[in-house]
């Protein structure tokens, strides 16, 4: 294999209730900021030491991100970042060629990076993602509701 190891990047928790999950974590002790006021139901992210990100995202907005998310399901997203945009295309041909589940086709996010979701054999999502390229960000969806 001549491409890098992916590294574990991104925990996104699919939630019914977004504030009651900001409460929980808060008591925990992790910082999760207010964002734009239409936002404050469906994204939040925390504030965390180290290199792994906290995502906490309402059942509303998941299929925004991950078309083969069913609305209503609750759930982790475990993300890995992979070292190149062509890499997240690969890993998902791979994966998918296999006979593993593919929730979410590679597409370009509007957040800037390459995304593609898989399912591990328990049917976990697994997200792969390219890092970030600025120039490729472009305007995110409207908030559901």
């Amino acid at each position: 294999m001549s491409r890098k190891p992916v590294v574990l990047q991104q925990i996104n928790l699919v939630v019914r209730d977004v504030k009651a999950a900001v409460d929980f974590y808060g008591r925990l002790g992790i910082s999760i900021p207010d964002t734009l006021p239409g936002w404050q139901a469906h994204h939040r992210t925390a504030e965390l030491s180290g290199d792994t990100d906290l995502e906490i995202d309402s059942t509303a907005f998941t299929p925004h991100w991950n078309q083969g998310w069913p609305e209503s399901r609750t759930g982790v997203v475990v993300g890995f970042r992979t070292a190149t945009r062509a890499d997240v295309d690969e890993l998902y041909e791979e994966l998918t060629g296999a006979g593993y589940v593919g929730q979410q086709a590679p597409y370009d996010a509007f957040w800037g990076a390459r995304y593609a979701i898989v399912e591990d054999p328990s049917g976990n999502a697994v997200g792969l993602m390219s890092p970030v390229d600025p120039a490729r960000r472009v305007r995110p969806p409207d908030p559901p509701g």
